[in-house]
Order: C-alpha cells, then structure tokens, then sequence
C-alpha cells in the first residue's frame, strides 16, 4: 500500500492516534464486537450487546473508535486481517481463490455478511464514513489480484485474450454480489461461484493458448 493510501486508511481507524493508550483495550472489544456482529449484523443493540459484554458503558466502547460507526469499519477491518491471517497459510494455485476459501468461511457468520454487505452498499454515497474504508480495501485487492493474473498470464496459465484488470474486477464484483445473493437465499455456493470465475479464465494445469 502507498503512503498516501495508508494515510487514509489511518486517519479512518485510528480516530485517536496509533499509539494511544488502551490499543490492548481496543482489541478487546473488536474481539467480543466480531462475536455480536456475527450473530446480529449492524441491526439492533449493539454497542449495548457488546458495552455489557466487556463491562463498560456504551459511551466507554465508543471512545476507542470515534463513533458508532467507526467500531463498524473498525470491526470489518479485524475481518480482513483476521481473513489475510488464515489465507497466509494455506497455498493456492491462483490469486482468486482465496476469496472463494473466505467466503466458504462466511457462511458460519451470518451477521458478519450482512454488516458487510450493508456497509459497502452505503460507502457509495461520497459523504459516508465508509467510503474511504472501501476506497483503500477494493483498491489494494484489486492490485494484489491484477499482479498476480498478470504473473499466471507471463507463464501461459491464464488466457491471453483477457485483461488482468477486468478479470480482478469481475472477481471483486463476483465476491461483493453473491454475498448479497447469500443473504437472500442462503443455499447459494458462495464459493462454489468464485470457483467458477476461477475456471474460466485460469489453467490449473498445462499452459494456455
């Protein structure tokens, strides 16, 4: 990530500065807030779920992240490390399909999906506080899988008629879409779609014409 763009990132997540006081605190409570979100999404009393969880008040929970809403972005930005932690791993043959191994996971919590699904509809709007979390998240996935369809590109392992660019752009909209279609019906193979964008433009095997 650039400097400017983990400046941006920073200035969403850290509303007190990186090295305040009570980080120990803070990941506390953005482990207990993944557990409420789990099961409730972004409806209902959640501060409150999770204020009494840890024994504080709701005001106290807030403090950490400026705002309910920063607890939010705070709360999915855990997520994506927590998720980034597991993918490091494990081995894959491409860069797509970790995405369709999270999103297997994602089906074990619910709640999460829906805060997820529900926050990144909202960040379209330019005066979000989501918006620069969407920003800097979306652009760094779509460096990481541009490289490396590029690279399965370079050794003859991905078609050569199609652009690396619209490929991690088709995957990233792939990813966000059937997690919303997931949430309208939950028989939905949320992996087992990525999957199928990964077999259409990926040779696992010999070389590609």
């Amino acid at each position: 990530m650039d400097p400017e763009r983990a400046a941006r990132l920073d200035n969403i997540r850290t509303p007190r500065g990186r090295y305040a006081k009570g980080v120990r605190r803070r990941n506390e409570i953005l482990a207990v807030a993944l557990e409420v979100f789990a099961m409730l999404g972004e409806k209902g009393a959640l501060i409150k779920e999770i204020a009494d969880r840890m024994g504080m008040s709701q005001a106290g929970v807030l403090r950490y992240f400026g705002s309910r809403e920063g607890l939010l972005i705070w709360a999915l930005a855990e997520r994506d490390r927590l998720a980034k932690e597991r993918i490091a791993q494990e081995s894959y043959g491409d860069p797509i399909s970790p995405m369709a191994a999270t999103l297997r996971r994602s089906g074990d919590v619910a709640g999460l999906v829906r805060l997820y699904v529900s926050m990144a509809a909202a960040s379209g709007f330019p005066d979000h506080p989501a918006r620069d979390f969407f920003e800097v998240r979306n652009g760094d996935i779509l460096i990481a899988l541009r490289e490396g369809l590029a690279a399965l590109q370079r050794e003859g392992r991905m078609r050569a008629d199609l652009s690396p660019d619209a490929v991690a752009r088709l995957a990233l909209a792939a990813a966000d879409g059937i997690q919303h279609q997931w949430l309208l019906d939950p028989t939905v193979d949320m992996g087992g779609v990525i999957d199928t964008v990964v077999a259409l433009v990926v040779d696992k095997g010999a070389a590609c014409d």
